[in-house]
């Protein structure tokens, strides 16, 4: 197999590729720097599990740049919403090294190990072509919303992701939210955005002055997810959707 874009294991054995090697081989016309950190923001993904950042410093003129090293499941997905000839090869090209390298694994693994590796790939390549089948769907959503200036209620945000396939609710929504550190869980900021969140921009809070008829102003504070929230938290969703 003639090599495109060069696939390397990192420490846990996972196939890695770089993000600058890929962003060449597509031939974006945005630079690297801008492409990537757009891609990280719009489609969710997570330093340290799907990407790793890696400061390199250059002879010529002692400067520092950053490269990113991605998963080989999130060079699939760039590849995919690149949505050029160039991307669909590179997306195809990927699967063939997971294929080779799968192979190798068999012929080195025991009986137990060999049937569990199996098993996982058939998952992988339901995964895939659930993730192919939603795909347009998803960046057709993100395009019309990622922009919008409007913010929704967490409620409203239930509701677009029920239309998506996951049912969870407005009070489970909460709890999650809380759970997973996006809003706050205790005291007097309880269910408003947590320093991780305002710093993804992806809640807005509104307040509103209430006055009272003995001259005393009450305000109340509001969490609403704006359009980029929308988008991160729907693409959340459905890749623990497909990776479960």
């Amino acid at each position: 197999m003639n090599e495109l874009i060069k696939v390397t294991p990192n420490e846990k054995g996972e196939q890695t590729v770089s993000a600058r090697e890929l962003h060449e081989f597509i031939q974006s016309k945005q630079d690297f720097s801008t492409w990537i950190k757009a891609r990280i923001d719009k489609y969710g993904f997570i330093e340290n599990q799907d990407f790793i950042r890696i400061h390199k410093k250059m002879e010529a003129n002692n400067a520092t740049i950053i490269e990113y090293a991605i998963t080989i499941d999130v060079a699939k997905e760039l590849s995919m919403v690149e949505a050029n000839d160039k991307g669909q090869e590179a997306r195809r090209y990927f699967i063939k090294c997971e294929k080779a390298a799968l192979e190798i694994h068999k012929r080195l693994a025991s009986p137990k190990e060999m049937a569990q590796m199996v098993i996982e790939a058939e998952n992988a390549k339901e995964a895939l072509q659930l993730q192919l089948d939603t795909q347009k769907p998803k960046v057709l959503f993100a395009d019309s919303v990622s922009e919008s200036k409007d913010s929704v209620l967490i409620k409203e945000l239930a509701g677009y992701l029920k239309q998506n396939g996951i049912d969870i609710g407005q009070n489970r929504l909460f709890e999650w939210l809380r759970q997973h550190s996006y809003l706050c869980s205790k005291g007097e900021y309880y269910n408003l955005p947590t320093q991780k969140a305002l710093d993804l921009k992806i809640f807005d809070v509104k307040k509103t002055s209430i006055n009272k008829p003995d001259g005393t102003i009450l305000t109340s504070t509001t969490t609403k997810v704006t359009g980029k929230g929308l988008v991160y938290f729907i693409n959340k969703f459905l890749s623990l959707k497909i990776s479960a």
